[in-house]
């Protein structure tokens, strides 16, 4: 019962990360991108500042520097996700963020030396294929072949980017999970991801390589909200506390749905569509997320 609970708290986290695309896409209109990184993770921190300083008697060094490399993955995956969204669609970005299942088994390999199965090369293909028809800008099998690709702009590119970001960091907190007290890892990487990201403001308005936005508005409070407790606070929390409970290839077949979730949510309630063949490479991504985690599950059993 215990890993079935585990599971279903994973399915809903992934729920409430699928909806934070439109809402984040909706919250860029008001502000620019490491603003709202900043302000999102700082409120964050400071809500479970409490809890940290119960904790923080027991910390150790190696617990810390576990935590602050922790922190820098995942700064780096919201980063590039929340500058990519500035410039892509939000079913896209949570189609290419999707894309992180795939490259889990590859740093697995780097961190622990488990080697990709063939299931995890056949969701390549899949996978590949799918980012290509999803980034191109054709409504029939003429456009398709003529414009193959075409769609994809930068803000694709910082997605598949954060994909990365969050693969590294999902085998990273697996292996770290098991060892130290999950509300200390909890606080140190929303407070380092807060700190890069007040740094990363300066920095950027500084050298005038991004032009620093900030306008209230009802959607954009609504976002620092969710985005801070729910998406942020809570499903890190749980994540941090229950993945270790269900192995990394169910966690990985949960997570799948995201950007099922992200697309769902983005037509009914910000009504942005995709194309025909949009939609296709949104179900190949799918199928190859799926593959890569079952296919040599399936091939053992059967044995």
């Amino acid at each position: 019962m215990k890993k079935y609970s585990a599971e279903s708290i994973l399915l809903i986290i992934t729920l409430i990360w699928g909806a934070t695309f439109a809402i984040i896409k909706l919250a860029l209109v008001n502000v620019s991108p490491m603003v709202f990184i900043s302000i999102r993770f700082s409120f964050a921190a400071i809500l479970l500042l409490p809890f940290f300083l119960k904790k923080s008697k027991n910390i150790s060094r190696s617990a810390v520097l576990s935590g602050l490399l922790l922190g820098v993955m995942y700064f780096l995956g919201f980063s590039t996700q929340t500058i990519g969204l500035n410039y892509t669609t939000a079913t896209k970005s949570g189609f290419i963020t999707g894309t992180c299942v795939l490259f889990t088994p590859i740093f697995q390999y780097l961190f622990e030396k488990k080697k990709p199965g063939k299931g995890n090369l056949i969701g390549v293909f899949f996978v590949l294929t799918g980012l290509i028809v999803l980034s191109s800008k054709g409504n029939s099998i003429l456009d398709i072949f003529h414009e193959l690709g075409s769609g994809f702009n930068i803000g694709d590119f910082f997605t598949l980017l954060c994909a990365v970001f969050f693969a590294m960091y999902i085998v990273y907190l697996d292996i770290i999970s098991k060892k130290y007290d999950y509300l200390l890892l909890v606080f140190l990487q929303i407070s380092i991801t807060a700190v890069m990201g007040i740094i990363s403001v300066i920095i950027l308005s500084v050298s005038g390589l991004e032009n620093i936005k900030f306008m209230f508005s009802g959607s954009l409070i609504f976002a620092f909200l969710y985005t801070s407790i729910l998406a942020t606070v809570l499903t890190t929390t749980f994540q941090t506390k229950y993945q270790k409970i269900v192995t990394p290839t169910k966690a990985g077949i949960i997570f799948s749905f995201e950007p099922v979730f992200s697309a769902v949510i983005a037509y009914y309630f910000i009504h942005e569509k995709i194309s025909r063949f949009s939609f296709i490479g949104g179900i190949l991504i799918f199928t190859g997320l799926l593959v890569s985690e079952l296919f040599d599950k399936f091939i053992k059993s059967n044995e």
